[in-house]
């Protein structure tokens, strides 16, 4: 995973201790490009959904907030509502999450929905202890360019980056939708052609390395 403020989709390789096969958080998560932090709402922010975590950066709308924070990394462990981050480059961040903090994993959650090895994106403002309040968390987030290689009823076969790399793409029942040539979203999938070349919205699976998919965008 590339440093805050910078944008891109290269994915690193393998770093897990676990030794499997298949993509990291590091190639995972693409970066996102954040600003414009608040934990007093959500008028001044912009975007909390999926698409927002890979915005352009933007100026924050509430005066007082003269500049935001971004990180990015792997939860490591909780307690209570702080969340120990360890980052793709050796730092480390501590996460507060508040009444405020906006937590997506592959659809809008709550904060019981974050596990220890989950990988996370962060938008929040320093506070005097040395947290990051946070207004938005992104939890496994992917944006992946990809190959359709295959199509089964509960899932697609993906190919991944210059390597090829396989990704298996599960199909989340009332949740994952398609977008052909720019169209509207739906949740008919029966346009999908072994071939085409696909964006994958979705959240990573830790366990497994697989993708639960939020939105598959093919034709643009």
């Amino acid at each position: 995973m590339t440093r805050p403020g910078r944008r891109s989709t290269d994915m690193s390789n393998r770093q897990d201790s676990g030794g499997r096969s298949g993509l990291d958080r590091r190639r995972f998560l693409t970066t996102a490009a954040l600003g414009g932090a608040t934990i007093v709402g959500a008028s001044a922010l912009g975007g909390l959904d999926a698409d927002a975590a890979f915005a352009a950066p933007g100026p924050s709308l509430d005066p007082a907030i003269t500049a935001s924070t971004f990180a990015e990394g792997r939860i490591t462990a909780r307690n209570g509502s702080v969340l120990e981050v360890a980052g793709s480059y050796g730092d480390r961040h501590l996460i507060q999450l508040t009444n405020a903090t906006s937590v997506w994993k592959l659809r809008t959650t709550t904060a019981d929905a974050i596990e220890v090895g989950d990988g996370l994106y962060a938008r929040g403002v320093d506070m005097p202890d040395g947290t990051i309040a946070a207004d938005a968390l992104w939890v496994n987030i992917v944006n992946l360019f990809c190959t359709v290689r295959g199509i089964a009823k509960d899932r697609l076969h993906l190919a991944h980056g210059d390597g090829n790399h396989a990704v298996v793409g599960r199909i989340v029942p009332e949740t994952t939708t398609a977008s052909y040539l720019g169209g509207s979203l739906t949740p008919d999938l029966s346009r999908l052609r072994i071939g085409q070349s696909a964006q994958v919205l979705g959240a990573w699976r830790p366990a497994d390395d697989s993708v639960d998919i939020a939105r598959v965008t093919v034709g643009h």
